[in-house]
């Protein structure tokens, strides 16, 4: 679980940060002019990274108390 919760927090700290850089891994070639994503993709990836480091800051901290 320590493994884990270090994973989702790396993770979503990638999304927050970079989220331009996931898009171009995961999206880019889905797009048909292939230029840059929307807004509205750019605000759910760091949604989902911040809700991804939080879940992965619990399971982090119940893996050091139950550890």
């Amino acid at each position: 679980m320590l493994w884990m919760g270090l994973f989702l927090v790396l993770l979503g700290a990638l999304m927050v940060f970079k989220a331009q850089l996931i898009w171009q891994l995961t999206e880019k070639w889905k797009s048909n002019d292939g230029t840059e994503p929307s807004d509205f993709y750019m605000l759910n990836t760091r949604v989902g990274g911040v809700i991804f480091t939080l879940v992965g800051s619990a399971l982090f901290l119940v893996a050091i108390l139950l550890g």
